[in-house]
């Protein structure tokens, strides 16, 4: 087994031009998992509150950044410890950290980092995955019950067959209005699925999240604006570019690996207590794959779908998404 090493960083250092949030608890520690350099931010109004990992969306995707937003929209902080993480290669570690990356890698990472997680805090975590990050999660909860108490599975990625016919027919659906040429444009250019390539696979993000399809009524220069921000903030200039450098650099090694998931043709056997949430306005994640999901659940489970919500439904309907986490923690 792969030794931990850990470091304790301020992450006030790390944040350029804002103001640091004040916790009981604020810090991030930098661990060696499986022969990857890996950060984690755990914050917490108290100690001894229970622990919560959050698991990002992906391919490619930071986390740290994201943590103020979090910190504003579910405020997890006042009554968990919130493990914000970075997975391997994301945010400013080395281009060498990305060589490695597929699905069971970030898989068997996750159950490194809840196992360290455990024995840090004396407690099980629930994980909070998002998309990829769920699917990620589903399968590292099959392998590591030992430290995970509940999932809470949003928008799980688990036929991308499926979700990217979806997702295509409804863009080519918005590009029909004669008043939306430049959607048509787009639209033609994007071509049909799969999208193995990280430009392909970007601009299918940038025009989902344009027609409100990610964040329910936000925009692309919007979320544009706030990711840059917040990575530059985060990381520094320089961090942020490496970011977005090993950004595309796992994209480009996951997205054929990925355009071949299907979590139905071998469900990862269930361990642990599920929630599922999905939005009803997350084109990525038609009704049918609910249907789908809702055939692997026992009784401990439940699934939850929110009126107009977008694929992250953790951001657009954040209170729901907190009393959820709360109930599998077990503390309401």
């Amino acid at each position: 087994m792969a030794t931990i090493t850990c470091r304790r960083l301020s992450i006030c250092g790390q944040r350029r031009n804002s103001q640091c949030v004040s916790y009981g608890v604020d810090k991030t520690v930098k661990l060696e998992v499986n022969g990857t350099h890996q950060r984690l931010r755990l914050c917490a109004a108290r100690a001894g509150l229970p622990p919560v990992l959050i698991v990002q969306a992906g391919p490619g995707f930071p986390l740290l950044n994201e943590a103020a937003k979090f910190q504003q929209r579910l405020q997890l902080e006042q009554s968990f410890l919130a493990v914000y993480w970075d997975q391997r290669g994301c945010g400013q570690t080395s281009l060498r950290d990305t060589q490695g990356v597929s699905l069971k890698a970030q898989v068997d990472d996750l159950c490194f980092v809840v196992r360290w997680l455990k024995a840090e805090t004396g407690q099980k975590a629930v994980v909070l995955g998002i998309s990829l990050g769920a699917t990620i999660a589903l399968q590292a909860a099959a392998h590591a019950a030992d430290s995970i108490k509940a999932l809470v599975a949003v928008s799980i990625d688990a036929d991308t067959t499926s979700s990217d016919a979806s997702a295509f027919s409804f863009l080519q659906e918005r590009a029909i209005s004669p008043d939306n040429r430049k959607m048509a444009r787009l639209v033609k250019k994007l071509g049909a699925p799969p999208y193995t390539a990280p430009t392909s696979f970007q601009l299918r993000a940038r025009l989902l999240t344009e027609l409100g399809a990610i964040e329910h009524g936000k925009r692309f220069g919007e979320l544009l604006r706030g990711l840059l921000y917040s990575l530059i903030r985060t990381y520094g200039w320089l961090g942020a570019a490496r970011t977005l450098r090993n950004m595309n650099a796992i994209q480009r090694k996951m997205l054929p690996e990925l355009a071949t998931l299907n979590l139905f043709a071998n469900w990862p056997r269930r361990a642990v207590p599920i929630h599922y949430i999905f939005g009803e306005s997350d084109p990525l994640i038609p009704a049918s794959l609910i249907q789908k999901v809702l055939s692997t659940v026992t009784h401990d489970d439940t699934v939850t779908s929110l009126p107009n919500v977008g694929h992250m439904a953790h951001f657009d309907e954040p209170t729901v998404v907190r009393s959820i986490i709360a109930q599998a923690h077990s503390i309401v």
